[in-house]
């Protein structure tokens, strides 16, 4: 059985969530090495986002997980395994 791909890296995640959500502040971190050894890093990548946009003005935590899901849903299967999402609207800290 061979292992999930691997495709999928930091720059790819930003240009997504930029396209989609034009974000006023991004960052995409790359986590997989913190996970060296673990049964799940075979299955994917693992990233942490720390995004602020206006689209999440109104929006519960899930309605703004849900958002960057759905602008990410072309990568998870290129092998994302887990991602940390932090997501704020403007002038949230």
């Amino acid at each position: 059985m061979s292992a999930a791909p691997q495709g999928v890296a930091a720059a790819d995640i930003e240009a997504a969530l930029r396209d989609a959500l034009t974000p006023e502040a991004l960052e995409v971190q790359d986590d997989s090495h913190l996970h060296a050894g673990h049964a799940g890093a075979r299955e994917g990548r693992h990233f942490t986002v720390r995004i602020t946009t206006t689209r999440f003005n109104g929006l519960s935590r899930i309605g703004r997980h849900r958002l960057v899901y759905d602008a990410l849903q072309f990568l998870i299967p290129r092998g994302i395994h887990a991602l940390a999402i932090e997501a704020r609207a403007p002038g949230e800290r």
